[in-house]
């Protein structure tokens, strides 16, 4: 018998003690002082432990060629013994605290192991479907094969098995003649049963001479192979300085963001927790304005990449606007109406989850899809190469001091979110109020791009700005909401019931008064763009710039525009694009140049 997870659980939590051993015996004799019945704990009775039949489990483990599961958290393995034959999908994470003696806790997802010779685990299985997400279309092989000699002895307390001990003699293959050997003790426990026992395995290990494993046999073996798994792609420094160029800074936020990127793929692609895709997500967004933010300091090729990463957004967009309309379904309080029910019908709210539930399978099937294709596979491998080069700092403007560059970038997204506030104040339509949004978003965005340039002025003004985004958010959040409510309600093949139309529509109407309800807080809020936040930036912005001489940055003198200064709304002169020119080739904003594009219509704030 297995205690925890393999003992017919398909998910569960393996709650385990692992040791390293010179000699298994001391082990064994602790172990045959237990069956006698020697061994007490105060107020639960005498612990036992019944020896079982010595079994040979045969280990494979399998990857692919880029170690896709590895870099997941995960070690797929294949194994057979005589009474049992299944795939478990291990976490490699959550490791023994403190001293290192205490359990390692690991997620574990068991399935039988068909063993036939092209379908050896169920694709919908409970791993077949995640090992298939993991991997999209790449192929596994055997990465490590390991044979292990065990002798289980089943702890008995309070007349129920708590635990199991197990001495393991494990040869993992590294060549035809010299496997690597190791002597290992390892104690599963049940979960309830873990403080009870912690000092019955403390004695254990003291009397028996153990040593906590740093490594799981996994871990040993690739280490022993000189396997080489990469936990995080080195995309070159991402360090900031106030005294950092404008190109060095370029490339430090393109790296930023590209690494969070690719660091939440493998979550994405599981699709297990949503905040996985809603990062990636986010840091796919910062990255698109990244590229904007710097478009004329980065090279060429960054911009031919940037309709990509717009395509990637937007394919990331979809599944996660029906993740917020389902957490929206479940946590609002309409839905849970004593009469939106009838006996022997289906509920509305049940009946409308079915729905986006489908939907949502459909739009992370096409996720899935979109990161197996050859276009993510350029799109990814193209970006790493950019950014490894460091870019920014090998073009012509890249060696410009980034504080005489970044106040007419930042200025240029002020003043396009001002255009913005005033039209969507002037009209009062939630349209407006969503081209504000993306506005903020974009003057945001560029904004934390700069934030260890300047520091805790920055800081304060994007905190007030990410409030407002926020309650733009929300409002947008009703309108999508709205709009989907009534799609289903018009297009639901099949149709959907009369009780869940009437249902959405009492919805709807709720979504209409609370998004009224946050037009008149945002017409108030959007005065922060040009708060004391904002002028005091400005103050560090002009100071930062003029602080070696007016009319040079870094001892290079800089030509002067003709055009008027920008002036602040209490009519003093701040630093403006107008008012502080570049040379060439930098084809900064000025008073004709066109505000940038719109990003892609998102839901909800980043």
């Amino acid at each position: 018998m297995t205690i925890g997870p393999g003992d017919g659980q398909v998910d569960a939590i393996e709650i385990e003690w692992q040791f390293d051993a010179l000699d298994l015996r001391p082990a064994g004799r602790w172990l045959a002082s237990l069956a006698a019945g020697t061994t007490s704990i105060a107020a639960l009775g005498p612990v036992t432990a019944v020896p079982g039949p010595t079994i040979v489990q045969e280990d494979r483990y399998l990857d692919t060629d880029d170690w896709r599961i590895a870099r997941a958290g995960y070690v797929l393995r294949v194994r057979n013994a005589k009474n049992k034959h299944q795939v478990t999908l291990k976490a490699l994470a959550d490791g023994p605290k403190g001293n290192g003696s205490g359990p390692r806790r690991r997620r574990e997802v068991n399935e039988p192991f068909l063993g036939g010779p092209g379908r050896w685990i169920e694709d919908a299985g409970p791993v077949g479907w995640r090992v298939s997400a993991l991997i999209g279309r790449r192929p596994l092989h055997q990465v490590l094969e390991v044979q292990t000699r065990r002798r289980p002895f089943m702890l008995h307390l309070g007349g129920e098995d708590v635990a199991e001990i197990a001495l393991d003699e494990t040869a993992i293959a590294i060549d035809d003649q010299n496997p690597m050997r190791l002597l290992r003790v390892e104690v599963e426990v049940q979960a309830a049963w873990v403080e009870v026992l912690a000092p019955l395995v403390e004695d254990l290990q003291r009397s028996s001479g153990l040593a906590p494993a740093a490594l799981s046999k996994f871990e040993a073996g690739v280490l022993a192979r000189g396997y080489v798994i990469p936990s995080a792609i080195n995309l070159g420094p991402t360090a900031v300085t106030p005294d950092t160029t404008i190109g060095a800074l370029a490339d430090a936020v393109v790296r930023r963001q590209l690494g969070a990127m690719v660091a939440r793929e493998a979550g994405t692609r599981l699709g297990e927790d949503a905040e996985e895709l809603h990062d990636m997500r986010v840091a796919t967004r910062r990255l698109h304005a990244a590229l904007g933010v710097f478009v004329d300091i980065l090279p060429p090729q960054f911009a031919a990449l940037s309709p990509e990463l717009a395509w990637l957004t937007q394919v990331l967009g979809s599944v996660r606007d029906l993740d917020v309309q389902l957490d929206r379904l479940d946590s609002s309080p309409e839905w849970q109406s004593t009469w939106a029910s009838t006996p022997g019908t289906t509920a509305p709210v049940d009946e409308l989850r079915a729905v986006m539930t489908r939907e949502r399978d459909r739009a992370r099937a096409i996720l899935l899809h979109a990161l197996d294709s050859p276009r993510y596979e350029r799109l990814t491998s193209g970006l790493m190469a950019l950014a490894q080069q460091g870019a920014g700092q090998r073009s012509a403007s890249g060696h410009l001091p980034a504080t005489g560059v970044l106040p007419g970038l930042i200025e240029q997204r002020h003043r396009a979110a001002v255009k913005a506030s005033r039209r969507a104040r002037r009209s009062g339509e939630a349209a407006d109020f969503h081209k504000l949004r993306i506005r903020c978003k974009r003057l945001r965005y560029a904004l934390e791009f700069v934030q260890d340039v300047y520091g805790e002025p920055a800081t304060h003004f994007i905190r007030r700005l990410a409030r407002l985004q926020d309650l733009l958010g929300g409002l947008q959040d009703c309108e999508v909401s709205m709009d989907r409510l009534h799609s289903l309600a018009t297009r639901a093949q099949p149709p959907l019931s009369r009780a869940s139309v009437f249902l959405m529509g009492t919805v709807a109407e709720e979504s209409r008064r609370e998004a009224e309800g946050l037009l008149d807080r945002a017409r108030k809020r959007v005065k922060v763009l040009n708060g004391d936040e904002w002028q005091r930036l400005c103050g560090v912005l002009e100071r930062l710039c003029f602080e070696e001489e007016p009319g040079t940055v870094g001892g290079i003198r800089m030509p002067i525009t003709n055009g008027p200064p920008v002036s602040a709304p209490n009519g003093s002169s701040h630093l403006g694009l107008a008012s502080f020119g570049h040379p060439e080739p930098i084809a900064l904003a000025g008073p004709d140049r066109p505000e940038p594009a719109d990003d892609l219509p998102t839901t909800g704030p980043a």
